[in-house]
């Protein structure tokens, strides 16, 4: 069984992921309706239900665990991802072929970490009876899964932004430029 100061430090972790993923869920949702229209919005809907669904069961986690959900958090967090839509992309009134790079890098950030969250509960989870290791190990699966996903759109969001705009600026490229 986990020490009083053990069971503290819990506490502030899952609170704290689960302020992260507020964020996580606000992102996966708008990348989701700005890509609705296009042959990978069915994913990207799947994606953002998922992370949804990840939320849901951190949010279970807590309670199974006997801990409050802190909301003040998870409510600063939404505000910065809110704030963080208003940076100059070099576009005024449209999209920047940045904007998508930029916000898979952020989800692929955010799955990571909420991956990272899900094998330190399993590292812990035979100190705390409240967790159940299984479920965490489909959690981890489906983070892993995530991860996949989003380097693949990466992949074609980076091909967009940058071969698109050399082509757009009269360079012509077939492959990016590598450095090491």
């Amino acid at each position: 069984m986990a020490t009083p100061d053990s069971r503290n430090l819990l506490h502030i972790y899952l609170t704290d992921h689960l302020a992260a993923a507020a964020g996580g869920v606000a992102l996966a949702r708008r990348v989701a309706r700005s890509h609705s229209d296009t042959g990978d919005a069915e994913r990207l809907q799947r994606l953002a239900d998922d992370i949804a669904a990840d939320r849901g069961a951190l949010q279970e986690i807590l309670r199974s665990l006997g801990l409050p959900a802190r909301r003040y958090k998870s409510m600063a967090v939404w505000a910065a991802e809110k704030g963080g839509r208003l940076k100059l992309n070099g576009r005024l009134v449209r999209r920047s072929p940045l904007s998508d790079l930029v916000e898979v890098e952020a989800l692929r950030l955010a799955v990571e970490g909420k991956a990272a969250g899900w094998r330190t509960l399993l590292t812990v989870a035979d100190q705390e009876p409240g967790l159940d290791a299984g479920q965490l190990r489909t959690l981890l699966e489906r983070a892993t899964a995530q991860a996949e996903l989003l380097q693949e759109l990466h992949e074609k969001a980076a091909r967009r932004a940058f071969l698109q705009t050399n082509r757009d600026s009269g360079t012509n490229r077939s492959k990016p430029v590598t450095t090491r």
